[in-house]
């Protein structure tokens, strides 16, 4: 069957999630004792799915930390050469394989600007680890399907980890503790979904709706269903999707909604009512089952997960899905047309 190198990595994220926690937690409580008092905003520079786990991080960081996040912009630092000056920021590079050169060269020109640099990656021996004063490595194993999924779970976790080292919050570091049984639940109570994609397979288009934490999660799984499946999805949040992209609904128009409970779980209620009137076909990632049961294609998540780190959760189903529809389109979920492992951009 094709796919079996991306369905095993997908199902091992609850063993790579415990074995990250078991090998960075230390290391990461004494990184933020280092850094604590030495910043006073973060740059954050990476691509693709880095760059989704990077809009995580001005959530939480944001809500957690009272501390703004800036996504670096590499062309001014490569094609511009006229980088922008990082006075007071803590300059962090996100990257799987450490070996982009626009994002190496970030980390380069923070340092030579003598601001503190941290990385994080899957590779010990990458120029980008190399490069940083400190390293948190995601200790996810060889990712050997072009497609990320164990090292985008981890980079959340880690990112988690960081922030609530930060404030050295116990409730918080509870709860990432608990992370890997509820990611074993999650791929459990969504194993069906392999095969229940397989009724999509004539949809040529998406949308995908999530908002506050889970807006990091609308992209990364518009991301994996572009990569594998070979179909146009698009990225919203729920206010921004109100601006106009709504009218593109009509009758049996795919949306898959990430809703899990939490503060924004009320507004997507109401785009979820408002959407059924359109006749949408509708996707939901929920924890709540009154919202599942308003589903065409429903893809639980545990009931106690709390928002802030549902997002390590809610993109399972969609990394299941997008495998499931991959495969019912004939193509190779291993080795998508076009792409490769490694991705060198300037």
């Amino acid at each position: 069957m094709s796919g079996e190198i991306l369905q095993r990595e997908i199902y091992e994220q609850p063993d790579v999630v415990a074995r990250f926690l078991a090998c960075e937690h230390d290391h990461i409580e004494n990184i933020a004792q280092r850094l604590r008092g030495r910043f006073h905003y973060m740059v954050i520079a990476a691509r693709g799915t880095s760059d989704n786990a990077a809009r995580y991080a001005k959530y939480i960081f944001g809500a957690h930390n009272q501390m703004p996040i800036s996504l670096a912009t590499p062309s001014l630092f490569t094609l511009y050469r006229q980088p922008p000056v990082m006075d007071g920021a803590l300059v962090l590079g996100i990257s799987q394989s450490g070996r982009s050169p626009d994002i190496l060269s970030v980390i380069r020109e923070a340092h030579d600007q003598g601001q503190p640099t941290l990385a994080i990656t899957n590779d010990p021996d990458s120029p980008l680890a190399m490069s940083a004063d400190d390293v948190i490595l995601l200790n996810a194993g060889p990712e050997k399907a072009i497609a990320a999924t164990k090292t985008y779970t981890t980079s959340l976790m880690a990112l988690g980890l960081l922030s609530s080292h930060m404030t050295e919050d116990k409730v918080r570091l509870r709860q990432l503790q608990e992370l890997p049984v509820l990611l074993e639940r999650t791929l459990d109570s969504n194993s069906v979904i392999l095969e229940q994609a397989s009724r999509f397979r004539t949809k040529d288009h998406y949308v995908v709706i999530g908002r506050g934490y889970n807006y990091a999660t609308a992209f990364e799984i518009s991301l994996k269903i572009k990569e594998l499946t070979q179909t146009l999805a698009e990225p919203y949040s729920s206010a921004d999707f109100l601006h106009g992209p709504i009218a593109l609904i009509h009758p049996g128009f795919p949306i898959i909604i990430i809703s899990p409970h939490g503060s924004v779980f009320e507004n997507l209620g109401e785009l979820v009512e408002r959407l059924k009137s359109l006749e949408g076909e509708l996707l939901i990632i929920s924890n709540n089952e009154e919202l599942l049961a308003e589903a065409h294609l429903a893809m639980p998540i545990p009931s106690e997960a709390p928002e802030w780190i549902s997002p390590l959760l809610t993109v399972l189903p969609g990394q299941l899905f997008s495998l499931g529809l991959a495969r019912a389109r004939g193509l190779d979920p291993d080795n998508p047309r076009g792409l490769t492992k490694i991705t060198e951009t300037w």
